[in-house]
């Protein structure tokens, strides 16, 4: 299954917010098997954000889209969404008489727009907020608010799966640079994923879906490679 991960706010584009919902999501949808192949961050604009919504949905088995909902003027996750589809923002009812029964909110208490989300789709509702998400065919709208959003998303988690993958990792002792031949031997002997990230040492990482390659892919090259001693 391939996703692509959509943040929306101008707040994450001027650093004044961290971007920590791409990063969770990411992890939590890659522990599920499923392959990440895009994240983007996207301006409160709804071309620019319909665009992307339009291209990535053709191309990807799902996106996942965080921020912009709610009824003040910059939050334009919702129309976009619609916009991409071809559709209107309408009310939704059900969206609605969720928050009275279940937020202790009177109808009369929530701003316009509150429970408006694209025509045809399905609400989600937020367990910790107030502004829903929804469903609109493979495209998938979560709050921005990341309390909101890991609740959100554990309503649809299960709509997520792959291949289980297995991971490795092991700490060396060597620059970078100094272990090029032996991943390029690595990944002709194993059918495995290397990666490698620098820092106080080196992390390699070695993944795939059969767990004896891994683990045989792991052997191979602690045996070939200086350890970082612990």
């Amino acid at each position: 299954m391939n996703v692509a991960v959509v943040t929306v706010g101008d707040e994450l584009l001027a650093g004044d917010t961290a971007n920590t919902n791409a990063t969770w999501l990411c992890g939590e949808l890659t522990d599920r098997g499923v392959d990440v192949r895009r994240v983007i961050t996207l301006p409160d604009v709804v071309g620019d954000i319909a665009r992307v919504v339009n291209e990535y949905r053709a191309e990807y088995d799902a996106v996942v889209i965080t921020g912009g909902l709610g009824p003040t003027h910059d939050d334009l996750t919702m129309e976009s969404v619609a916009a991409a589809f071809g559709r209107e923002v309408a009310h939704d009812q059900a969206a609605e008489d969720w928050l009275v029964e279940h937020s202790g909110y009177a109808a009369a208490d929530l701003d316009p727009g509150t429970t408006a989300i694209p025509r045809g789709a399905d609400p989600l509702h937020n367990e910790v907020g107030v502004a829903p998400g929804c469903v609109l065919e493979n495209v998938y709208v979560l709050p921005g608010v990341p309390t909101e959003m890991k609740a959100m998303f554990a309503d649809v988690a299960e709509n997520f799966s792959g291949p289980q993958r297995y991971v490795r990792q092991i700490a060396v002792d060597e620059p970078e640079s100094h272990l090029v031949d032996r991943f390029d031997d690595l990944r002709e002997r194993f059918d495995v994923a290397v990666g490698s990230y620098p820092g106080d040492h080196v992390r390699v990482k070695l993944s795939g879906t059969d767990r004896d390659a891994v683990d045989a892919a792991a052997a191979w090259l602690r045996e070939r490679v200086d350890l970082l001693e612990e």
